[in-house]
Order: structure tokens, then sequence, then C-alpha cells
């Protein structure tokens, strides 16, 4: 099966007033054709950096300091930011995290969707306004050619998160960076837009790089599973296998933690709380929360991500 994105051994970090902070260690992913791929882990460690490196969107303080990102056979950190805009939104879409703050409550839905069309292909108004009209089709917008003329605000939030999916496919990418496209959506309104998702990847053989804390809606919809804590990858599996038999004391610990069945079943939680970038922790990062910590080993030595079956691995020393 075809690679379609690669990330080589991504180092990121942030500018602080003294120093600079690591919040990317050496980050691998494999990207194939057609697959959802899900990339998992509490807030705040590192599933957006990682995200935003590919399409070079990261915060002035940011900095990428050794890595590669090969896209197509072509490493995209080579390339100049005049480069990127032929990438960002033509070959590769972001649907953001917040479809609330993404549209210009200023403008139709319609022009945005226009302009949108028009910087990244150059064509017509009039062929713009075709593919206005496919794309709005294609996510399901009751009454389409009524609704470009609607402003934002006139939108529920999950027909604004359509437009957002509207304008991500309008360009015809290649893969789809989403990143949590369900917050701030009510439950039955998140499976509307992962279903819409996956039958658009289905159907157009779009490869998705599904950024998420949501095990539960993850389990539903992705191929493979890729676990990150503290700016580390510390499992990665195909996701029948990881939702059957995860192998790393935080992957556990999640899946653990996810509601059950049973009303009357007590919820596990994870002591403590993840590390700020600033902190300076010896051996393993998740030692100070792993029920599994063994002292003198965890807290000492920096486990590497290693296989542990057929395209399984995680990082434990003792897993």
């Amino acid at each position: 099966m075809e690679t379609i994105l690669e990330i080589k051994n991504l180092n990121l970090f942030f500018k602080g007033e003294e120093k600079s902070y690591q919040a990317l260690y050496n980050v691998n992913l494999e990207l194939k054709k057609g697959l959802i791929h899900s990339l998992v882990g509490e807030s705040g460690c590192g599933k957006t950096m990682t995200a935003m490196s590919v399409i070079k969107l990261l915060p002035k303080s940011a900095y990428i300091e050794s890595g590669e990102i090969i896209f197509k056979g072509e490493n995209l950190l080579e390339y100049k930011e005049s480069q990127m805009r032929t990438i960002r939104g033509n070959r590769i879409a972001l649907i953001p995290q917040d479809p609330m703050t993404s549209l210009n409550p200023l403008y139709t839905i319609g022009n945005q969707l226009l302009e949108s069309v028009r910087i990244h292909t150059g064509v017509s108004k009039r062929q713009g306004l075709r593919k206005v009209r496919e794309v709005m089709d294609l996510v399901r917008i009751p009454d389409a050619e009524k609704k470009l003329d609607f402003y934002p605000h006139e939108f529920s939030g999950g027909m604004k998160q359509r437009i957002i999916i509207a304008m991500a496919l309008a360009c015809n990418p290649e893969l789809i960076i989403a990143d949590e496209p369900t917050t701030a959506l009510d439950v039955t309104i998140q499976k509307q837009i992962m279903d819409l998702i996956l039958d658009i990847k289905k159907e157009f053989g779009l490869t998705v790089l599904l950024i998420s804390h949501d095990l539960a809606l993850v389990s539903n919809y992705t191929d493979t599973v890729s676990v990150m804590y503290s700016g580390h990858i510390v499992e990665q599996a195909g996701a029948e296998e990881f939702f059957r038999d995860p192998s790393h004391p935080y992957s556990i610990a999640l899946l653990n933690s996810l509601p059950g069945n049973n009303p009357a079943q007590k919820l596990k939680t994870i002591a403590g709380a993840p590390p700020s970038i600033q902190e300076i922790i010896t051996g393993c990062n998740f030692h100070p929360r792993c029920e599994f910590c063994e002292p003198g080993l965890c807290d000492i030595e920096q486990p590497k991500l290693t296989p542990r079956r057929e395209n399984h691995y995680s990082a434990c020393l003792k897993f």
C-alpha cells in the first residue's frame, strides 16, 4: 500500500524568554493512502503541533530543529512559503478544531467557499460557483443553492462543520488533516460528521490524519492508531489490535477510563496530570503516573518505540 505521508524523527521546540523547550521528540508517523490514521492522547501532548508541522502553520515561537516530513516523495520542510501555499488547501487540506470561529461572520458562506476555490485553483467565477455547489451537495447541506447566501450565524454548529469540510474538499486534496473535528458538537452531530468524513474518504480514496482525544469515537472510524504522550509516540498499531490488546501502560489507562456498558461501573482515572514542556523528567515521561513503574528502571532509562508484534510498536521497558 502506497505511503502518502511520512514523518521522520521530528523534533520541535518552543522559544522561551531564556531558553527553548522541546515539545516533540523524534516523532515518526507513516500514513498509508486511503486510510484513516488517528493520533490520540490527552490535551497538550503534541498532537496538533505534529499536524501543524505538516502544513507549516506553527506559532511564531515554535520551530522545527530536525526531522523530515515526506509528502509524495518530497520533504515539505525544505519547501519555501511560496511552495507551501501550493500544497495547503490544494493537496493537503485542514479541518480545524472549532467550526464556530473558523468562518468569517461578515461574509456569506457562498462568498467564503468561492474565495477559497478561486484562490487555490485560479478558476473563473462561474467555474468556482459550480464547484461550490458540488461540495455543498457532497457534504449533504439541504437547499444548498439557497444556503449560499446565508451568513455563518444562520447555521448550527453541525452545519458549520459541514461547510468547513466542504472548504477542505473544494480543491480535491489527497490528504485531509482533521484536528478534533467534532469538538463542541453534541454526540448525535459528532456521529453525523464522522460518518460524513468516512463516506467521503471511501468515495474519493482520501487519506485522513484524525487528531482526537476521544478514543471511544476514534474506535469506530480509524484504521491505524498512534498514541502520543508528552511529545512522544508511545504506541502504534492497527486499530483492531490496539483496541483489543494495547501494550503500553498509558494506552491501557486511557482505555480503562472509558465508560463501559454497565452504568454502575466506577470509571478509572489516571493519577496526576501530563507534564508541561518546562518540566524535566528523567527516564520514561509517563513513569510518575504509571501503576507499573519500576523504580531504578523506569525513572532512569528512556524507552524507545520497539516492535512488540507485527505492525505493533510500543515504548515501554516492562511490556
